[in-house]
């Protein structure tokens, strides 16, 4: 039996976000300083055993033989890990933000940190699952506390877009959780890995697969917003509290694509296969429609939601090639864009926060009063970009070049032309990125701007600590990658 590192990392946030809530009361805003402990402690605990693979496994079920587990291995890492560093980090730049958004009320206080470690460890637990019931329990996890987190503390009808977001990610839910039972009444069986053993050596009728799989990854593709599936993403990501729009974008959507690879490309090989020219074409349409709205946003927190729509069409892409080379490169962008845009999510706030305002075309000239602040942010759209020596320059290049060797191997001519094509909408993400940097940061300084300053220590600490990861991990990515591509090999069988 292995020592209950994960579950600790998991249930912590669980178990003592009732005494958050409840100290809240006395500590008003310093509360935000215990979430930060305990999500700490949860990132240790991952840290501590992400050297190696990792399973613990617990009887649930004794009668019926049903255990469920945490698994830590070259898959899941970059997830976990993303999702523990930025549930931390964003922790401490709650502090501020919420101080200037709940202002003298300090009973919510509780309220809000207590929803957010619940949030957070939802998000946590998704990953690490090793059961398709406990992975279904944790992705609803998420979805309640990040409602109410939208409905109390958002803007403007924040009520209606949080019921919004609620009707539709339940919804695909719903998908996924027809498509779980359909598994079980086939295999018996809701073991993730024992589900992919069965699957794998059983020759079922390619129909009944097609149907499971178009449910499961319906489910699936809700969460990461792709195009069509999209509606509820950049009205919640707009009128959420900022903290929270930096998990949405940056954390969770991302999780749809987690389950896509460590479950479904997994349990239905065949289906990737045969339509992966359709989901390439999905992809690209995705990308390209999240960039060219990116393009038309003055509203800065909307425009970085379709962004994150675009981002998602890049993750889906390299899921496309069915091979080694995309989908660890789809894998290591889930990091790469969580770093991105949780940088400029966090900016975001901050701009709220100094300026009062949310629209491009009211600032300028932001430079000289926000030096740090104006460098974080060109770093923030770099790494989306893909500039070499950040994150996303490793995890695009993978991604492409995954399609590009797949349509070369298939010998389908068309699966290069979308390839190609969607090299060219990497443009996009460059002319969104600077030119709101060029809007933003440049040229003269507005009057009702010119007393502005540069944000606070503690709402900049957590940007920094980002910018610094993302040239850590695109300088030196080999721990990451080594251990990811070996898995992406061994457990999904992908050359």
């Amino acid at each position: 039996m292995s020592l209950p590192i994960l579950i600790q990392a998991v249930l912590t946030p669980i178990v003592l976000a009732p005494i958050v809530y409840l100290a809240g009361r006395r500590l008003s805003h310093h509360v935000g300083w215990l979430a930060f402990a305990i999500l700490i402690h949860s990132t240790a605990m991952i840290l501590m055993v992400a050297g190696s693979e990792y399973l613990e496994v617990y009887s649930w079920v004794p009668r019926m033989g049903w255990d469920i587990g945490f698994k830590l291995d070259g898959l899941s890492l970059p997830f976990a890990l993303n999702i523990a560093v930025l549930s931390t980090v964003i922790a401490v730049y709650s502090i501020p933000y919420m101080e200037h958004r709940i202002g003298d009320r300090p009973g919510e206080y509780g309220s809000y940190y207590a929803l957010y470690l619940l949030y957070a460890a939802g998000m946590l637990g998704a990953v690490l699952a090793t059961d398709l019931v406990e992975f279904y329990i944790f992705y609803e996890l998420m979805l309640i506390p990040s409602y109410l987190l939208i409905a109390r503390w958002g803007y403007g009808e924040r009520e209606r877009i949080a019921f919004m977001y609620f009707l539709w990610t339940h919804i695909g839910a719903l998908a996924l959780l027809a498509s779980i039972v359909a598994v079980y009444w086939v295999t018996g069986a809701t073991s993730i890995e024992v589900v992919k053993t069965i699957l794998r050596n059983t020759r079922i009728p390619f129909q009944l697969e097609a149907g499971m799989a178009t449910a499961m990854l319906v489910g699936f593709l809700v969460k990461m917003a792709v195009l069509g599936l999209h509606v509820w993403l950049p009205h919640a990501h707009a009128e959420a509290p900022t903290p929270i729009s930096a998990l949405l974008s940056p954390a969770m959507i991302g999780i749809g694509g987690y389950g896509v690879i460590r479950i479904a490309l997994s349990f239905f090989p065949r289906f990737f296969t045969a339509y992966s020219l359709p989901i390439a074409l999905w992809a690209f349409l995705t990308m390209l429609y999240g960039g060219l709205m990116a393009l038309s946003q003055d509203d800065i927190k909307r425009l970085l939601a379709y962004s994150s729509i675009s981002q998602m069409g890049y993750l889906l892409f390299g899921i496309s090639s069915v091979n080694m080379l995309g989908v660890s490169g789809s894998i290591l962008h889930y990091l790469s864009h969580g770093l991105g845009k949780g940088i400029l999510f966090m900016i975001a706030g901050i701009l709220i926060m100094q300026t009062e305002l949310r629209s491009i075309s009211r600032m300028g000239g932001l430079a000289s009063k926000m030096p740090l602040t104006a460098l974080s942010t060109l770093i923030g759209f770099l790494t989306l970009i893909g500039l070499p020596t950040t994150s996303g320059f490793i995890s695009e290049w993978m991604i492409f070049g995954g399609v590009i060797r797949s349509s070369l191997a298939s010998g389908s001519m068309d699966k290069l032309i979308v390839a190609i094509l969607g090299l060219l909408a990497t443009m996009l993400t460059a002319g969104y990125g600077l030119w709101t940097v060029r809007r933003v940061f440049f040229g003269s300084i507005p009057k009702h701007l010119e007393e502005v300053r540069e944000g606070s220590v503690i709402a900049l600490t957590p940007i920094i600590a980002l910018a610094i990861l993302t040239f850590v991990i695109g300088v030196y990515p080999a721990p990451i990658l080594d251990r990811l591509t070996q898995t992406v090999m061994l457990s999904l069988n992908l050359g």
